[in-house]
């Protein structure tokens, strides 16, 4: 069902729109928690150090999948607040056309690139072979993962954040079962656990895509729309052409991140390939939940009611950090388990190590998830340039600061890294929110 989120209360319109996307998020990285805990457990410490290792490299690709999502996303919420229905099914086409483009070109450099990208990182020689083997059946099936991401976009933007939930609930569950019975029934290793998500990920994607095309034929008719437009398709690239490069260069920055980390044998990689799992299936909810945020702004925006940003504002903050606190605290107590639970027998020095990086970065998941919503703000009133200075901050601070600490405190020293270029980064995406326009509109009256 398509929901308005431009009418009601900016709080409880949030919370009802925003709490499947968090529920879909935590099934999204079911995909990925999941490939590396059946590596861990079934098959041993060394494949899950080389799902974990080729994880970093796959990211680059997510980059351009989240890309797709938010510049699609971020103008079909503001056309359907503007109820603009015919411009909207040109700008779902377009976007759809443009995609398959984008992903053919990733799709044959990713196969090229993935061998000399795993050398660049200095993966061990030990897990190189999983490593790549893992890489080259996730590429195949990036036209799955983009055309996912395009389509979960465009039922955010028409304000419903509960089918994708569905779909990924289902696809994610599957995907556990269908991992296990590749590995152990089938005895495929890393290779099982690699083909049960192309196989799971293209399932949902064209269930996803038939679904948005149902969608759109129930929008009211408002005459033939065109397959392809420059003109949207220029729209489209200007909100997603920052976010693949927001995302791209912080793929490429945990690239060297996971270079420096590598230099400490495969234990330590097995560690760290656990908890930033676990780190990022946080982080992760809180880009989501801002996503989301995004969609509210644009179509608010494009509705002509700017103050609803404000109050939607301090209604996302409210709301991400009763959702952090919590998790915190699950990190801080028991993140040695959670760890452990990725591993059969997993080494101590592997076990501390993640322990530690859960320990160090949960404290400050209040400060990155403020960042966050303020990026969602940002990122759906179309202020791509602030968005894109906070999050460069956040990244140079992280990779410049991970490579210096390396060198002084070992391993520990890279997990401090993080929380320094989330707290200046969360300034900075403050501040550039408090200078919105939105900030002088005057505040008009809601509903409950």
């Amino acid at each position: 069902m398509n929901n308005d989120l431009t009418v009601g209360s900016p709080q409880r319109v949030l919370w009802k729109f925003c709490l499947p996307l968090f529920g879909s998020i935590i099934f999204q990285q079911l995909y990925n928690i999941a490939d590396s805990l059946v590596a861990g457990k079934f098959v041993g410490e060394s494949a899950l150090a080389a799902v974990g290792n080729s994880y970093e490299v796959t990211l680059i690709f997510i980059a351009f999948a989240f890309g797709c999502n938010i510049g699609c996303s971020v103008v079909v919420s503001q056309l359907f607040g503007a109820k603009d229905y015919r411009q909207l099914r040109t700008a779902v086409y377009t976007a759809w056309i443009a995609s398959g483009l984008l992903t053919a070109l990733l799709t044959g450099l990713g196969l090229l690139l993935c061998e000399p990208l795993l050398r660049l990182i200095r993966t061990p020689r030990e897990i190189f072979a999983d490593s790549a083997l893992y890489l080259r059946i996730y590429i195949g099936g990036l036209c799955f993962l983009i055309f996912y991401n395009i389509a979960t976009g465009i039922f955010s933007a028409l304000g419903d954040s509960r089918t994708p939930f569905v779909f990924l609930a289902v696809s994610s569950v599957s995907n556990i079962f269908v991992d296990i019975l590749f590995v152990t029934a089938f005895k495929m290793g890393v290779a099982g656990v690699a083909w049960a998500t192309f196989l799971c990920q293209g399932i949902s994607c064209l269930l996803a895509i038939a679904a948005v095309l149902r969608r759109l034929s129930a929008l009211p008719d408002a005459g033939p729309a065109p397959i392809f437009s420059p003109a949207l398709l220029r729209r489209i690239a200007t909100i997603a052409i920052p976010s693949i490069l927001q995302q791209s260069f912080i793929s490429v920055g945990n690239i060297v991140i996971q270079a420096a980390v590598n230099g400490f044998g495969p234990a330590v990689i097995a560690g760290y390939s656990a908890a930033v799992k676990l780190n990022n299936m946080v982080v992760t909810s809180f880009t989501t939940l801002g996503n989301g945020i995004s969609n509210y702004t644009a179509q608010n925006i494009g509705a002509g009611k700017p103050a609803r940003v404000r109050q939607g504002f301090w209604a996302g903050l409210r709301m991400v950090w009763l959702i952090c606190l919590p998790l915190i605290l699950l990190y801080l107590i028991w993140g040695g388990q959670l760890v452990g639970f990725f591993m059969d027998e997993g080494s101590a020095r592997a076990i501390g190590a993640g322990t530690l990086f859960l320990r160090v970065l949960a404290p400050f998941y209040p400060v990155v998830a403020a960042k966050l919503v303020s990026d969602g703000i940002l990122r759906g009133a179309g202020a791509m340039g602030p968005f894109m200075v906070a999050t460069f901050t956040d990244l140079l601070l992280r990779v410049v600061l991970a490579l210096v600490f390396a060198c002084s405190f070992g391993e520990t020293g890279i997990w401090f890294a993080w929380p320094v270029g989330w707290v200046v980064a969360a300034v900075m995406s403050i501040l550039f929110y408090r200078h919105g326009s939105w900030n002088n509109a005057p505040v008009q009256t809601t509903s409950d």
